[in-house]
């Protein structure tokens, strides 16, 4: 049998890391009798952490959501996951958190082992962050949208458009999702009575209602594919739709969240819908691909790419076909 302090880790690890546990399964991992099993139980709720017994035969112990914050058991990668992901949220896309951040940041290194701070440095050291200026969304918004999402509660606020023109929104809300350094909510606009995409850091004023709604089925095979093309479509001039004549996995190696929607067509091609202001840029994007493809739309693509073809042709006539090199 383990000394007690020991033994009671065991235990608070046990009940952090599952919702329920039979009192008779615990027992046998711990090797204790179900005497001793309530002795540790009461020992940890007199160091506040709030373990519920539920009674019958279907019963056990639970750790549920206290009034304070009790010391929390991390295994090693856990430990250096929060404090890599504080470290990066010092510099991230949600107003007011950096000065907390570091302040967390400061309490978790100073009880880290050297073992883990050498990781956690190492990671931060060589580890180049491409952080660039973009809104800021205030995490008060933030927190009441999650509420409402996680609730299934109606979620009225105030939107300002991207031409600056102002709103009064009523929505079901469904998703939060974070992409490039921007959070948007996803959501069924009761006014419009259609699904919307909105700019987190564009509200104003949210407030749940209270009243609960039953979700719809999102037209889309996830929110967040949903939300990329939704950004995709409406945020620029040229709307593309191309065909990667590649297996997915190959092609999804090149493609970044902003750049559109990839969709397996079979095993041995895809479909990219993207978008962008520059038919330059589009016909660029899509040639570094290097794998074959072919534009369905728009027809002003379509023609931009057949007169760089025969532009780039014309360029080469004249000299003899070479070898290709081989790659390194």
């Amino acid at each position: 049998m383990a000394e007690t302090p020991s033994r009671m880790l065991r235990l608070l690890s046990l009940l952090q890391n599952s919702r329920d546990w039979p009192g008779r399964t615990l027992a046998e991992r711990l090797d204790v009798s179900p005497r001793t099993l309530r002795r540790d139980i009461e020992r940890l709720r007199e160091l506040g952490y709030p373990v519920h017994a539920v009674p019958g035969v279907g019963g056990g112990y639970r750790l549920e959501a206290g009034a304070d914050l009790p010391p929390l058991l991390l295994d090693d990668d856990e430990a250096v996951a929060i404090a890599v992901g504080l470290r990066t949220a010092a510099g991230g896309s949600v107003a007011g958190i950096e000065e907390t951040s570091v302040r967390a940041l400061a309490k978790l290194e100073q009880v880290l082992p050297k073992r883990l701070r050498s990781r956690v440095n190492a990671l931060q050291t060589y580890t180049v962050p491409m952080f660039g200026a973009g809104p800021m969304a205030d995490p008060g918004h933030l927190a009441v949208v999650a509420q409402a999402c996680r609730d299934r509660q109606r979620l009225r606020f105030s939107y300002s458009k991207r031409d600056g023109d102002r709103s009064s929104r009523l929505t079901d809300p469904y998703r939060l999702v974070h992409v490039s350094r921007k959070w948007y909510l996803l959501a069924w606009d009761m006014e419009r009575e259609d699904w919307r995409t909105f700019r987190v850091d564009r509200m104003d004023t949210p407030l749940i209602t209270g009243v609960r709604f039953r979700p719809r089925e999102l037209p889309a095979e996830d929110a967040a594919a949903y939300v990329a093309r939704s950004i995709t479509s409406s945020l620029a001039r040229y709307r593309a739709l191309v065909t990667f004549h590649a297996p997915l996995e190959v092609v999804a190696e090149r493609v970044r969240p902003r750049d559109g929607v990839l969709t397996a067509l079979d095993e041995h091609s895809c479909r990219l819908l993207t978008a962008a202001d520059s038919l330059q840029w589009l016909a660029l994007t899509i040639g570094l691909f290097d794998v074959e493809f072919e534009v369905h739309e728009p027809p002003e693509l379509i023609a931009y790419v057949r007169g760089l073809s025969e532009r780039l042709g014309r360029s080469v006539a004249a000299h003899p076909a070479a070898e290709a090199p081989v790659p390194d």
